[in-house]
């Protein structure tokens, strides 16, 4: 026989503790689970719609960005046959100038009487000049010495001079604007 202190070592189903309020039946899970999945579903839909929504605006974006990007390279394509185009017609408008002064040197040069050469000579010079003059050339003035606008190349000490006096003239100098096209090459005084 048994003892009563003795206890059988029989394996006993574990308990499982049991939460106040938790009384929730396979039916209420089921329907929670429901509910969930619907919910899921909801939001997978609208995540879809605003996936949707993004990838469109994306497209939109890009394809802004590419025709941005091609009137650009239009642009840049434009402005460079223009500069190109500035640049051949200025100089064409200035051999066109230059070109009549080329035609009377000829002109000149047939002649063999001295008289007419020089008068033909004169002529082309103030012809030279007015074309000079259309194009916005101006001679440099050689009155008193400026570093900025003349290239002093010889020196004389002369009292009949002031300070800083152009003496002689070498080679003319000419500007268009406030830029020089070439120095004045001139001898100063003192």
């Amino acid at each position: 026989m048994m003892n009563p202190d003795e206890t059988l070592n029989e394996p006993t189903a574990p308990e499982t503790p049991v939460e106040e309020g938790a009384t929730d039946t396979a039916e209420e899970k089921k329907a929670d689970d429901v509910k969930g999945s619907k919910k899921a579903k909801k939001e997978n839909a609208e995540l879809k719609e605003k996936l949707a929504a993004a990838e469109t605006e994306l497209a939109e974006q890009k394809d802004k960005y590419l025709r941005l990007l091609a009137e650009y390279d239009n642009f840049r394509r434009r402005s460079q046959k223009e500069k190109e185009s500035i640049y051949s017609d200025a100089y064409g408008e200035a051999l066109k100038a230059l070109l009549p002064v080329a035609d009377n040197l000829e002109l000149a040069a047939r002649y063999d009487q001295g008289d007419k050469v020089m008068e033909g000579v004169k002529m082309v010079l103030n012809q030279l000049h007015d074309a000079l003059t259309k194009m916005g050339i101006e001679e440099i003035e050689t009155e008193t010495f400026d570093p900025n606008v003349h290239n002093a190349v010889m020196h004389v000490e002369d009292d009949a001079y002031g300070e800083g006096a152009v003496v002689e003239v070498f080679q003319k100098g000419y500007r268009k604007g406030d830029k020089i096209i070439r120095h004045a090459m001139v001898k100063v005084a003192n």
